[in-house]
């Protein structure tokens, strides 16, 4: 039974510790709670105004960018497939040893019809220039 008796000499104990501390706390007045308080909602509003026009800033920043990757990664594919189909030549060896080669009819893109200045496409057999 002594444990016990100890137990609550230290639990009076802290209460009386813990009234005679927060006696000697220097607690603010009413104007300055209402100052600081008003300080810190200041503040949180500031920097979240300044958060949210980032936000919208970088969102408008990746839609642009992705927009733009997305237009590359287009541009890429069209000139791959154009590239393919001009590598779809068929070549084959005779018997004899000799290469042949057969193309594949295709159709030039207004760009490359500018840079080769014809607008005629090679027909098949033929070798374009």
């Amino acid at each position: 039974m002594a444990k016990k008796d100890g137990n609550n000499e230290k639990k009076n104990n802290f209460g009386k510790d813990l009234r005679s501390e927060m006696k000697k706390v220097t607690w603010p007045s009413l104007k300055e709670l209402m100052s600081s308080t008003s300080a810190v909602i200041s503040i949180v509003l500031i920097v979240a105004a300044i958060v949210f026009v980032l936000d919208v800033c970088f969102e408008n920043l990746n839609k642009f960018g992705v927009d733009k990757l997305k237009a590359l990664v287009s541009n890429d594919t069209e000139q791959i497939e154009n590239e393919e189909d001009i590598s779809d030549d068929v070549e084959s060896t005779t018997d004899e040893g000799e290469v042949t080669v057969e193309s594949q009819e295709f159709e030039q893109t207004p760009e490359e019809t500018e840079q080769s200045g014809t607008d005629s496409t090679p027909e098949a057999g033929e070798v374009a220039q």
